[in-house]
């Protein structure tokens, strides 16, 4: 049984902390620390709890999609034919080993599932297209293929918001 960490409540130095290294993965701790006005020693220490704590899920690189000859992106809303826990179960059980697949969210609304798919070309979309149409308890797909990227996500507005998060 997992049980929930006790999260400390996070100060405007955490935040800061958050933010900087959501646009600089790769920031030396010294660097950091003097960005956000802290010695090297408790601002590793932050950086630690912060990952402890969840706040930090990991750290990797974005890389150049078009480049790796992945340049094609589309975007599947799957219906399920009847949405019980079993249904669900199935579903994500079996839309996590395709790795295409580069995000899948429930959503709500008038369909059950949204897919990110990055892929080399339409016809690679087409062969997986074949695989999430057969996946268990899907009924029907629409696809929206992308014509231009506009905004990347680049991690969460946190200097923009009036408070820090619960702490939870």
């Amino acid at each position: 049984m997992n049980i929930p960490l006790k999260s400390k409540a996070l100060d405007r130095i955490d935040i800061s902390i958050l933010d900087t290294l959501q646009r600089d993965g790769r920031i030396a701790n010294v660097d950091l620390a003097k960005k956000v006005n802290l010695s090297a020693s408790p601002c590793i220490d932050r950086v630690k709890r912060l990952e402890k704590e969840g706040y930090i899920d990991g750290f990797g690189a974005r890389l150049n999609a078009a480049k790796l000859g992945f340049g094609t992106a589309a975007f599947i809303q799957v219906t399920l034919d009847r949405t019980t826990s079993e249904v669900f179960d199935q579903f994500r059980d079996a839309v996590v080993q395709i790795p295409q697949v580069a995000e899948c969210h429930m959503v709500a609304g008038g369909f059950d599932y949204l897919l990110k798919l990055r892929l080399p070309n339409m016809d690679a979309y087409r062969d997986i297209l074949a695989l999430i149409v057969d996946l268990p308890g899907v009924a029907q797909t629409h696809t929206y293929v992308v014509i231009e990227q506009v905004k990347n996500d680049r991690g969460l507005p946190l200097k923009a918001a009036d408070s820090p998060p619960a702490a939870g």
